[in-house]
């Protein structure tokens, strides 16, 4: 059996627990929402590289200083959900597609309900960011962190995308 380690990290969307194997980040859990990683018995809190490197690249994004992240991963999931996570990966900072767009990009456009329920299985969220897709009239919808998260990530992105770090074209007027 492989030993996990996690930490927790307080971050602008709530405590994050960041869970690693040897190998690689495995979860990110909110502290509040439908997705919460809980510690199991046989876990351990420590440093270990992966989620030391996990830290410094989630508070450089939450800084406005990286738009990709460059981490070793082990997400647990079916073949189906790692494929549909894997196109989460590619859709660029700043943007947002809908879940049948992300359904068409993986081939199988008439799989929209399986690709949301994949999307909502997300167990690395920010890092692979399901939070950029969106509903078909540009809706947000659930998000495993609370939409307030899900609003806070796709508005610090656009701030960045668009060169307003501080907010300013917000407030401005």
């Amino acid at each position: 059996m492989q030993a996990i380690w996690y930490d927790d990290m307080l971050s602008p969307v709530g405590m994050l627990r960041l869970v690693a194997g040897e190998a690689g980040l495995r979860e990110i859990g909110f502290e509040r929402g439908r997705h919460r990683a809980s510690p199991q018995l046989s876990w351990q809190r420590g440093a270990i590289a992966p989620l030391a490197l996990a830290r410094q690249q989630l508070e450089e994004y939450f800084a406005g200083m990286r738009r990709q992240f460059d981490l070793p991963l082990q997400p647990l999931g079916t073949p189906f959900q790692r494929e549909v996570w894997r196109e989460l990966t590619r859709i660029p900072y700043g943007a947002t597609i809908s879940y049948g767009e992300l359904a068409r990009r993986i081939g199988q456009p008439q799989a929209v309900r399986a690709v949301g329920a994949a999307n909502g299985r997300n167990p690395l969220p920010i890092v692979v960011p399901c939070h950029r897709v969106i509903g078909a009239d540009g809706s947000l919808t659930g998000f495993g962190g609370g939409l307030p998260a899900k609003r806070h990530l796709l508005s610090l992105e656009d701030r960045i995308a668009h060169g307003d770090l501080f907010g300013t074209a917000a407030h401005a007027g």
